[in-house]
């Protein structure tokens, strides 16, 4: 598998679960992957691809997603093809004979497709091996993005019976990933939690004053970086759109009130780094395969925190330092409340005025808004503050650094970032499908003088080193011949920002352990306190991180052989966060539980330690 992932990807080492999501795959049974965007989902399903004999079949939402992954397939080597409405008859017929003579490992297919006769008798005449369900939120009423559409994915098991299937999104809560799993029938599979937290991002919220000045400010400051811009309603973002182009921006308006033939130009257009910025409403993102996005700003309020975390995880895919802003308004809520009140069904009011309760609470914390973010979606930090979000950092102090080599060279970054714009013009395909920033902010950094060297170089795989090496070799030569610079040693680059003020324990933490060191439970805290349980223990672990020993023994609620076998889970994840080890648990234990016992365990450790 290692020698796949850096033949066809350029990758000398798997990022986390994926390497277990592959080989679980590969064994032929079902998942579902829970992994944050960017996080590295669709090499779950593309690696084990190459590994079968057969046909993997991929449901994907959007034409254009299904376009930009098969571009970037086809520049790895790997024979990709996708059957959709842009396709003439005569290239759909080539591509089912494709498919039926065993010359494609993947084949990508919107979902509507499946609940056509004649699609589903071709697709039985394959051979196929998997079935990949990517942005499978979209079959949940419940999600951010329910698609009436992929309801026909209930298909799959009544006529493709013993084939696995492997389903995979970025924001999924309790309630969706249930709806996920009895839909497809996947009780019998595997659930796969990846931690949800991206920490190349950086995340800040500001009062809606003078908005657009505040973007201009924002956009000016990253010339020629993509960026993407979120408003509530079309006509919002058309007058944004205006604006910037008046201010001399490249910049583009993307709605679902624009014909499509519109819609998908101005798509192609940021993808090809030809418009700098999207201006659009929530129809724009998930179609969005850019690597590179270094901004994303939402100039009102979103909907829910699953659909900010969503939009938000649109930047800095590449693992790059980007940024995530939120306009706040408290105002902002009328425009939302409007179209709740035209909702007939109270129960569905209900649901949408409590998701818009917790986007209120997010732009009004007070605390880390990381912490906010992941805790929405089940997993704890134990760090009492990040070191990128306004709240933990002033805005002045958030900064990234790049590795002790501490900076790559931007005069030849810029030339190879030419060279890359003209092989893509040339061969119709977006810039990243040749190489991501980060791969060429690498070999701007090392200069690689040779075809050995430059295979080191992470994301240069096999075949774009025989297609692409030569070209930006000799770039890479010649610039480093004229400046008298040599080789560096190869390292990967790694993304470190600088470490965080140390801050005393907070009034609200001292004022938990009070009433805790009275032996309260921790219910009664959280109903004194008006928290959460979860946000106190939360507040004791922090309070345990600076020191303080606490005496736990009145809330061992926790039987002791569930807390053995949670400790054991802690162990073998390698580490004492909450997502690992409840995959590994299984839905028995609740995260409240796990958090509990991860207490418990944290105070007989500084017991333990201070009789020492």
């Amino acid at each position: 598998m290692l020698d796949l992932l850096k033949k066809h990807f350029g990758y000398d080492a798997f990022r986390p679960l994926q390497q277990e999501i592959v080989e679980h795959c590969v064994s032929g049974k079902d998942a579902l992957v829970l992994m944050p965007t960017g996080g590295g989902k669709s090499l779950c399903f593309q690696l084990p691809a190459l590994k079968f004999d057969g046909l993997t079949i991929v449901i994907s939402p959007l034409i254009a997603l299904m376009k930009d992954q098969v571009d970037a397939l086809r520049a790895n080597g790997i024979a990709a093809a996708y059957l959709n409405s842009t396709l003439s008859p005569t290239e759909s017929a080539r591509v089912e004979a494709l498919a039926k003579g065993g010359a494609l490992k993947l084949l990508y297919l919107a979902p509507e497709r499946l609940a056509v006769s004649g699609v589903r008798q071709f697709l039985q005449t394959l051979r196929i091996s998997l079935f990949a369900i990517d942005e499978a939120h979209c079959i949940s009423e419940w999600g951010h993005d329910f698609r009436p559409e992929y309801r026909n994915l209930d298909l799959l098991r009544t006529y493709f019976p013993g084939i696995p299937v492997i389903a995979l999104t970025a924001t999924a809560n309790a309630r969706v990933q249930v709806d996920i799993i009895q839909h497809l029938k996947l009780d019998r599979g595997r659930v796969f939690r990846s931690s949800f937290n991206r920490p190349n991002l950086t995340y800040r919220v500001v009062p809606k004053k003078k908005s657009f000045e505040r973007l201009l400010r924002e956009v000016r400051s990253r010339p020629d970086q993509a960026v993407i811009v979120y408003c509530f309603s079309r006509r919002g973002t058309e007058k944004v759109a205006k604006d910037l182009v008046a201010n001399g921006v490249k910049a583009a308006a993307y709605h679902a009130g624009l014909p499509a033939h519109v819609r998908s130009r101005v798509q192609e257009r940021f993808i090809h780094d030809q418009v700098s910025v999207i201006v659009a409403t929530i129809a724009f993102g998930m179609g969005i395969d850019k690597p590179d996005v270094r901004l994303v700003v939402h100039m009102d309020l979103p909907k829910s925190v699953e659909g900010y975390y969503q939009e938000t995880g649109r930047a800095g895919r590449d693992g790059l330092p980007s940024e995530c802003l939120l306009m706040f308004s408290a105002g902002d809520r009328m425009k939302h409340e409007y179209f709740i009140r035209q909702m007939e069904d109270p129960e569905e009011q209900a649901r949408v005025r409590a998701q818009l309760q917790e986007v209120m609470r997010y732009g009004e914390l007070r605390s880390c808004r990381r912490t906010f973010l992941l805790g929405y979606f089940g997993e704890a930090r134990t760090e009492p503050t990040c070191d990128a979000c306004d709240v933990c950092v002033p805005r002045g102090e958030i900064e990234a650094t790049e590795e002790a080599h501490v900076e790559f060279d931007r005069g030849l970054f810029e030339e190879l970032r030419a060279q890359r714009r003209r092989l893509a013009e040339s061969l119709h395909v977006p810039p990243y499908v040749i190489f991501g920033d980060k791969t060429l902010q690498e070999m701007a950094r090392v200069y690689p003088q040779s075809t050995e060297s430059l295979s080191h170089i992470s994301g240069v795989g096999g075949r774009k080193l025989e297609r692409y090496g030569p070209g930006f070799l000799e770039i890479i030569r010649a610039y480093a011949q004229a400046n008298g610079l040599a080789e560096r040693p190869s390292s990967e680059s790694v993304v470190r920002r600088n470490k965080p003020t140390v801050r005393a324990v907070s009034g609200t933490i001292q004022e938990t352990v009070r009433l805790f060191e009275k032996k309260f439970s921790l219910e009664r805290i959280a109903l004194m306190r008006k928290l959460s349980v979860g946000t106190v223990v939360q507040h004791l672990e922090q309070a345990i991180e600076k020191g303080k020993a606490l005496d736990a023994t009145h809330i061992s609620t926790v039987p002791s052989e569930r807390q053995e076998r949670i400790e054991a889970a802690f162990r073998k994840a390698g580490n004492d966060m909450l997502a690992p080890a409840r995959a590994l648990l299984g839905d028995s234990f609740s995260y409240d539980e796990i958090r509990i016992a991860r207490l418990l365990s944290r105070a007989t450790s500084v017991a333990t330690r201070d009789m020492s």
